[in-house]
């Protein structure tokens, strides 16, 4: 692949770290070149050489925050899916090839400050919200921070000890976010404390409650919205219900949509 990336101007990176969650679910480090950069919360194309000898490349966010000296992805596997089919199964040292520039909705400075910021995701669109909450200008904008999960089964709640108790303890951001920082997972099928779907828990008032936000409070609100076509359609009727409008960075708003990538 080495000739390949040279030839359309990709980086070629290591594979250092691979982690499966589930027989679905797996996420992986590569070494971070030293000229990449990127903001938090946005997305690059990654990939392998396609069986046409040209590169099969998709979009996918960041798990790690600008700062940190790894890239880090969150992938499903799809056995009949071109790229994940075979992305699925690498191993340390392999490689893969990535793209040159980052983009993205998802950050920071496409919405107005705000006392509190809704991350709401599904399934790998958690990945660029693990991203922002590590950033520092995060904690700069916003007072209360709460990432919102949901899955279909608490299996695929990828990086729950991490957002419930390990980041408590992070030597940069554990004091910053003990008291400003809630994890809200919730789970569509099987039992669980916060089951259901998130839109309908928003809808009927159960999140706000459970937040203790007042309707105000709960409308007031900044919101990044990272999921699939129809979590994404759904998301917007919400919150444009409430009266928010969606933010760019050359028009700051109240809620951002990821709509290239799909989670």
């Amino acid at each position: 692949m080495e000739a390949l990336a040279e030839a359309k101007g990709l980086f070629l990176q290591k594979v250092t770290w691979v982690h499966h969650w589930t027989p679905g679910l797996f996420s992986f480090r590569v070494e971070r070149p030293q000229s990449f950069r990127f903001t938090s919360g946005e997305f690059v194309m990654i990939g392998l050489a396609g069986t046409d000898g040209r590169p099969l490349l998709r979009a996918y966010s960041i798990v790690s925050p600008a700062w940190e000296d790894h890239l880090e992805f969150f992938s499903v596997k799809v056995a009949d899916g071109a790229l994940t089919s075979r992305l699925q199964h690498l191993q340390v040292g392999d490689h893969i090839l990535m793209g040159r520039k980052t983009t993205g909705t998802l950050v920071a400075d496409a919405l107005e400050p705000g006392k509190h910021l809704m991350m709401i995701g599904t399934g790998t669109g958690l990945a660029p919200f693990m991203s922002i909450l590590r950033d520092p200008e995060t904690h700069e904008r916003f007072g209360h921070i709460v990432v919102a999960h949901t899955v279909r089964q608490k299996e695929e709640l990828a990086y729950s000890e991490f957002l419930g108790e390990e980041i408590k303890n992070d030597e940069i951001f554990g004091e910053m976010l003990r008291d400003r920082f809630t994890y809200y997972p919730t789970v569509t099928r099987g039992a669980f404390h916060t089951q259901g779907r998130i839109t309908d828990r928003i809808r009927d008032g159960r999140f706000g409650a459970d937040m203790g936000l007042s309707e105000a409070e709960h409308a007031e609100a900044r919101w990044m919205i990272c999921g699939s076509i129809a979590f994404n359609a759904e998301m917007i009727g919400l919150l444009e219900g409430m009266g928010l409008r969606e933010g760019t960075r050359s028009n700051p708003g109240q809620f951002v949509v990821e709509r290239a990538f799909v989670g």
